[in-house]
C-alpha cells in the first residue's frame, strides 16, 4: 500500500496551492472527527452494560479505541494521515464491529444509533476522504460487512442490512464528493502552474524588452546623438571638440554601466549627480538650483540621465538660450525641471519614430514609476518636469 503513505502528507503549497489546502483540509477534519467520535463513544458505550454486554471486554476495548482516537487525531494533525494509521483505524473498527454481540447492549442496537455504528461510520468516512478509491472503497467494504455480520451474530438482522445500507451510501457519497474534489484540485493546481510559467515567461520578455530600451536610450543620448551632429555637418573635418565629446561618450556608457552593478538598496545624492551630469554638457551654460537630495542610487541614476536627455535637446536645438535646471524635495515626492527659453515645438508633431522624448525622457522615467511633463509651444520655450515618489 506505497501510495497511501503519502497521500496527505502537505505537499509545497507553492506550486500546488490547491493541492496543499485540499489536503490541509482532509488531514485536520478526519483528525477532529476520529478524536470526537472516540470520546463521544467511551463515554456512550461505558453508559449501557447490560447482559449479553461483557465488562471485561468491554471496558479494555473502549480503552484501546480512545487512546487509538487520541493518537490517531495528533499523529494526523502533526504529520498527516499514511498507511499506518489507515489500517491501524479499519482494524480496530472491523474487530469492533465483529465483536457487537458482547460490546453493545441489545436494546441500543436497533436505529443505527449504538456507539458502534457511529464509529463504523466514521471510518467509512475518513477513509474515503484519505485513501485513494482503489483502497478505501474495497476498505469501506469491509467495514460494512463485518458490521452486518456482527449485528446478525447479535440477533438483529434488520439492523445488521440497514446499517449496512447506511454504510454503503455513506461509501458512495464520500468516495464520489473526494474524487470529484481531487480532480478539481488537479486542475486548479495545473492552471496556477499554466499561469505561473506565463507570468514569468512575460516577466523574462518585459525585462529583456526594457534592458534593449535601456541600452537605445543610453546609445541615443550617447553615440548616436554624436553621429547625428556628425551627419548634419556640425562637424567638418578634425574636430578636437567631436574627439572630445567622443571620449565623453564612452565615459558616459562606462558610468551608466557601473551604475547598474549598484545594489538595489544603495543610496545617492541626486543633487551630486546632476551636477556630474551637467559636466558632461561644458558647452551648455545652466543655471542650476540643486539643494542636496539623498535618494535610491538607480533612481538618481534614471532621473539624472533624463535630465541630461532634456540638456542634450537644448544644446541642440536652442544651444544660445538661457537654461535652468531646478531640483526640489517636498513630502517625499522629487522633482527636477529643465526649463530653457528657445524656440519651443509642438510635441503633437513629433513623429513617432524619433526616440529623444519619447524614449529617453519619458519611457526611461516610467522604468521607474516616475513620469515626466513635457509642456512646450512654438515661440514660448520648453519646460520638461521629472517627478517621482518614495511610495514606501
Amino acid at each position: 500500500m506505497p501510495a497511501l503513505a503519502t497521500l496527505t502528507a502537505p505537499p509545497s503549497t507553492v506550486d500546488s496551492p490547491a493541492t496543499g489546502a485540499f489536503a490541509f483540509i482532509f488531514t485536520r477534519l478526519p483528525a477532529l472527527l476520529r478524536l470526537s467520535c472516540g470520546l463521544v463513544c467511551a463515554a456512550v458505550a461505558l453508559a449501557v452494560r447490560t447482559p449479553p454486554v461483557r465488562t471485561d471486554l468491554l471496558v479494555p476495548a473502549v480503552a484501546v479505541l480512545t487512546v487509538w482516537s487520541i493518537w490517531y487525531a495528533t499523529r494526523a494533525w502533526h504529520h498527516g494521515i499514511d498507511a499506518p494509521l489507515v489500517v491501524g483505524d479499519l482494524t480496530l473498527t472491523v474487530a469492533a464491529c465483529l465483536a457487537i454481540p458482547v460490546l453493545v447492549a441489545p436494546e441500543v442496537l436497533p436505529g443505527e444509533a449504538s456507539w458502534i455504528a457511529v464509529l463504523a461510520s466514521t471510518t467509512v468516512i475518513n477513509t474515503q476522504a484519505t485513501a485513494p478509491a482503489r483502497w478505501s472503497i474495497p476498505a469501506g467494504l469491509l467495514v460494512a460487512a463485518a458490521y452486518a455480520t456482527g449485528a446478525h451474530a447479535a440477533g438483529n438482522t434488520t439492523e445488521a442490512r440497514a446499517h449496512a445500507v447506511t454504510l454503503l451510501t455513506q461509501i458512495a457519497c464520500t468516495a464520489m464528493l473526494t474524487a470529484v474534489m481531487r480532480r478539481r484540485v488537479a486542475r486548479a493546481d495545473a492552471d496556477f502552474v499554466a499561469e505561473q510559467r506565463a507570468s514569468r515567461a512575460a516577466l523574462v520578455a518585459r525585462t529583456a524588452r526594457e534592458a534593449e530600451r535601456q541600452q537605445n536610450r543610453d546609445l541615443h543620448d550617447t553615440v548616436l546623438a554624436t553621429l547625428t551632429m556628425v551627419g548634419q555637418g556640425v562637424v567638418t573635418g578634425s574636430s578636437a571638440a567631436l574627439r572630445d565629446r567622443c571620449a565623453a561618450d564612452l565615459r558616459t556608457l562606462a558610468t551608466l554601466a557601473e551604475a547598474r552593478s549598484v545594489p538595489a538598496d544603495a543610496t545617492r545624492r541626486l543633487d551630486e549627480r546632476l551636477r556630474e551630469m551637467l559636466a558632461r554638457l561644458p558647452g551648455l551654460p545652466v543655471n542650476a538650483d540643486l539643494p542636496p537630495c539623498t535618494i535610491p542610487a538607480a533612481v538618481a541614476e534614471v532621473i539624472a540621465e533624463s535630465a541630461h536627455a532634456a540638456l542634450s535637446n537644448v544644446a541642440r536645438h536652442a544651444p544660445g538660450a538661457a537654461t535652468m535646471l531646478r531640483l526640489r524635495t517636498r513630502a517625499g515626492r522629487v522633482t527636477v525641471e529643465v526649463r530653457d527659453e528657445g524656440p519651443g515645438f509642438d510635441p503633437a508633431t513629433v513623429p513617432a519614430h524619433r526616440y529623444g522624448l519619447r524614449e529617453s525622457i519619458v519611457g526611461r522615467m516610467a522604468s521607474i514609476d516616475g513620469r515626466a511633463d513635457v509642456d512646450s509651444a512654438p515661440g514660448q520655450g520648453t519646460r520638461i518636469r521629472l517627478e517621482w515618489s518614495d511610495v514606501s
